[in-house]
């Protein structure tokens, strides 16, 4: 990896592609988390996998105090809710594509930390999402005006895609044992308010407040293009800007028969498990 004229150049590298479909919460965290081990075994390459969520599913940041959600609204509308093995806030997975990264810290695309790797990862993003016609910002530092509310998606954070001033595509990442694992959400359609329904306020009018908030710092891809764009439309672009923007060699795969067992125990022993999803 150099740096020319401000610019970074990777030497060509191969990574792995995965588009595993349409998975309900607890499996789509449990696969992250296989895949994670398996690279760190060395039994597998660094992975970019692409996948949706099946029913909806509404995801907890690692820290994020369980008492957010309104568990009974959830249940009516038959939504999943999970915690995620990263931080950051409640984001309601429904009408969207999922992306998730998992390297070696010692990947040059993935050293130096979370925010350098952060904004290298963004790299690619902002180029695939160039390629359907958005045009990519950068988020800069959060605005210190109060406290963070409990939805991921009412204010980007550093180096977050955002398109007319308003957050795009939502990413979040964790570091154990040498590893990264990011992933991240391009909303494709939809009401994004849908997800104030879902969590507890103090009062109606909090819950308003909190979805017109979303309405002015959120947009999906729908609204930047003004056209629907397909999860199969939308993964091959951000497919080409990963190749691109990170001098990739991307090759399509599949879980190996290990992951896919790994995932199914983490499955029902963590991600799956009320203690986990609802511990302090």
């Amino acid at each position: 990896m150099v740096t020319v004229e401000g610019k970074t150049h990777y030497e060509v590298t191969t990574w792995r592609l995965l588009e595993t479909g349409w998975q309900d919460g607890a499996t789509n965290m449990a696969i992250d988390e296989a895949i994670m081990e398996a690279v760190a075994a060395g039994e597998q390459p660094p992975t970019l996998r692409f996948y949706g969520w099946q029913p909806a599913c509404l995801s907890l940041g690692y820290s994020q105090p369980w008492q957010v959600v309104d568990w009974e609204a959830c249940a009516e509308r038959g939504w999943n809710v999970v915690r995620r093995p990263t931080g950051g806030r409640a984001i309601l997975h429904v009408d969207e594509l999922t992306y998730s990264v998992v390297g070696p810290e010692h990947e040059p695309r993935l050293q130096g930390g979370i925010l350098p790797s952060y904004l290298r990862l963004s790299d690619a993003l902002a180029a695939g999402l160039a390629k359907l016609g958005v045009s990519p910002e950068r988020a800069g530092a959060p605005g210190k005006g109060g406290a963070l509310g409990p939805v991921c998606f009412d204010q980007p954070s550093n180096y977050e895609i955002t398109s007319g001033g308003r957050k795009l595509v939502g990413s979040a990442q964790a570091r154990r044992r040498g590893m990264v694992l990011q992933h991240g959400t391009l909303p494709l359609y939809g009401d994004l308010r849908r997800i104030v329904h879902v969590l507890q306020f103090e009062g109606e009018e909090a819950r308003q407040a909190a979805a017109t908030a979303l309405t002015a710092s959120a947009l999906t891809l729908e609204e930047s293009l003004g056209r629907r764009i397909s999860y199969e439309e939308a993964m091959a672009a951000l497919v080409a800007g990963f190749t691109t923007a990170l001098n990739l060699r991307l090759e399509p795969g599949r879980l190996s028969a290990a992951e896919q067992e790994r995932a199914e125990r983490i499955r029902a022993e963590k991600f799956a498990n009320e203690v986990w999803t609802r511990r302090n």
